[in-house]
């Protein structure tokens, strides 16, 4: 299978969601999304956003209509998307995310 670089996004806010008031922050869930990632998949690219649900790219109708959908329809945040593909809601689980980029090409070393 070809490699595919992919963009990983993580929606959420700076307020907890209600329902994840014993969790990480969406902000803390980002940085460590990030770092097991990065030492799951060494030298493997692969690029990591955070949207702020409440405050959206300007320029990026796609995260931005996202962002809405998320606040509008009262989604457990932080919500991982995957080149486009919801992959977690709430408590993201790190296996889950992983099986995802595995579909692109990625392997862990």
């Amino acid at each position: 299978m070809a490699f595919q670089a992919v963009e990983i996004c993580v929606y959420g806010a700076d307020v907890l969601c209600p329902a994840c008031v014993q969790l990480p922050s969406s902000k803390e869930t980002y940085e460590w999304l990030e770092a097991a990632l990065r030492r799951k998949y060494p030298d493997q690219p692969f690029r990591m956003v955070y949207v702020d649900i409440f405050h959206p790219p300007a320029d990026d109708e796609r995260k931005r209509a996202l962002a809405q959908t998320i606040v509008e329809e009262d989604w457990v945040y932080p919500v991982v998307v995957i080149e486009g593909t919801v992959v977690a809601e709430g408590n993201p689980r790190l296996k889950t995310i992983c099986a995802e980029m595995e579909k692109y090409g990625y392997r862990s070393l």
